[in-house]
């Protein structure tokens, strides 16, 4: 127990001749031999946990291999024009849970950062407790509800503070795209690892990224003017533009607040679904109406930026595979897109992001049909999906998160378009508890056996996917991704 009363296993010290203890000093779980197996780089390479300037061999090869940086000149970089000099960019808090909360940590350790884990009452024996170097319940049992205690801003923030945290990185979902906690993060005198909350503004909301879009003249599927709150804009948005539609929350995404409205008997019902499950998601009912392609190609642009005017694409992914709205397979670069039509797409993206002067990660969202290709969104985060661009790419997605954070440039990363280069495909696939025979809903209990797919041009980021876990309902079914890359797309499908 801390001294303010909520629960910890907040690590004093890491070495590779001791086992890391709790702060009250009894052992950590039986998790600590995977922890230290986890963080073997970063203990035997005996990297640094005061900032990312505390120079040693290990961030130098680190920045020469996702780079291309030469040892001396990354050394010099960071000796001479890095602001986490002075800012002491040491330790990370991760506002986020299971798998993107453990991705995170990885390259953390990698670039030397401590992390500080948090988890609901609910989700204290998941993974990404034991992976941090602290971890810190988010409030006393019964204050908030499972999901709830993921999206108590303040609560996260006061264990942010109390724990001299220089960042927070938000991963996806929960508050990742939501601009007032993105403030309060930035007020507390916290570096935020996302886009600027005033971009959140204008691109979390599809409303207001569609304006955006707009303005850029880039084409948008025709939809409402705005959001709208009342059962009958939605009668009337219909009757001009007639069925099929589809109705999606203003804000988040991941399929939530979604649904698709094939005549008019259908629509007051999901009208009023649609808002209470954006609102029990995402904190806010706002919804909105498109006009429904039917069997579009879903691609998606990775964007990056460093908010000085530096723009960049990571080109493509296609992520048309999908159930309920929400992705299951995605392919890194789309194997059936036409230069011309990836061109156009890309130079769209771009456009957009030039046009709010974007920083940090994010991704573009098109759909595409045999008459051309529609905006429908712009995520500012990292996505689920952001593995297949690493693997196509060679870069690290997270670490460049971090450094634009902490104020690097992408010319201070010797990174610019000319330098991303594609290698081959990749193929990305979510393993998760649901059961088939109930129609694919999520599945709990605990998992009495697991095997581990593996060899070259195969890579799994994990969550929950262990011998033994408990699988509560409280939470997303998502176990691991598997993410297989190769030369050709028919060798990354095998």
């Amino acid at each position: 127990m801390s001294d303010d009363g909520y629960p910890s296993d907040g690590i004093t010290s890491i070495s590779t001749s001791t086992v890391p203890k709790h702060q009250h000093g009894e052992e950590t779980p039986s998790m600590n031999f995977d922890y230290l197996k986890y963080n073997f780089k970063s203990l035997s390479r005996q990297a640094s946990h005061e900032n990312l300037a505390s120079l040693s061999s290990a961030n130098a090869e680190i920045l020469e291999r996702r780079f291309h940086m030469p040892n001396e000149e990354g050394l010099q970089h960071l000796k001479n024009t890095s602001p986490v000099v002075s800012k002491k960019f040491h330790k990370v808090l991760i506002a986020n849970r299971g798998e993107i909360a453990m991705r995170i940590m990885r390259t953390a350790h990698e670039l030397g950062l401590k992390t500080v884990a948090i988890y609901a009452y609910e989700d204290r024996l998941s993974m990404h407790r034991y992976k941090a170097d602290e971890s810190f319940q988010i409030a006393p049992e019964g204050k908030h509800t499972p999901v709830g205690a993921y999206l108590a801003q303040d609560d996260i923030i006061d264990i942010a503070i109390r724990r001299n945290c220089d960042a927070v990185h938000p991963g996806y979902g929960f508050l990742s795209e939501n601009a007032d906690f993105a403030r309060k993060v930035e007020a507390a005198g916290l570096k935020w690892v996302g886009p600027k909350p005033e971009t959140i503004d204008a691109l979390g909301d599809k409303v207001k990224a569609r304006a955006v879009a707009t303005e850029c003249a880039v084409p948008v599927v025709p939809g409402t003017d705005g959001p709208i709150d009342k059962l009958s804009d939605a009668h009337t948005f219909c009757n001009e533009h007639g069925f099929p539609v589809i109705i999606k929350a203003a804000m988040g995404g991941g399929g939530r607040g979604m649904r698709v409205v094939r005549s008019a008997d259908e629509l007051d019902s999901a009208f009023e679904r649609a808002r209470s499950e954006a609102l029990s998601a995402f904190g806010d009912g706002t919804v909105f109406i498109e006009r429904f392609l039917d069997r579009p190609k879903h691609i998606e642009v990775q964007l990056l930026g460093d908010g000085q005017g530096n723009i960049i694409h990571l080109f493509e992914r296609d992520c048309s595979v999908q159930r309920r709205h929400q992705k299951v397979v995605e392919i890194a670069p789309a194997p059936t897109l036409d230069k011309a039509m990836r061109d156009a797409i890309l130079a769209d993206a771009v456009k957009i992001a030039e046009h709010v002067n974007y920083r940090n990660a994010g991704t573009a969202e098109f759909l595409v049909d045999s008459r051309g290709h529609y905006f429908i969104e712009i995520n500012p985060r990292i996505q689920v999906e952001h593995t297949v661009t690493e693997e196509v790419t060679g870069l690290d997605l997270i670490s460049l998160q971090l450094h634009i954070a902490a104020g690097w440039s992408l010319p201070d990363l010797h990174i610019n378009q000319d330098r991303i280069q594609l290698r081959g495909f990749a193929i990305q696939c979510r393993v998760t508890t649901e059961d088939p025979a109930q129609g694919f809903q999520p599945d709990i209990g605990k998992i009495e056996v697991y095997r581990s797919p593996g060899g070259n041009g195969v890579r799994l980021d994990g969550g929950s996917g262990y011998t033994g876990s408990i699988i509560t309902p409280h939470f997303d079914s998502l176990l691991v991704k598997l993410t297989c890359s190769g030369a050709t797309f028919e060798k990354a499908r095998r």
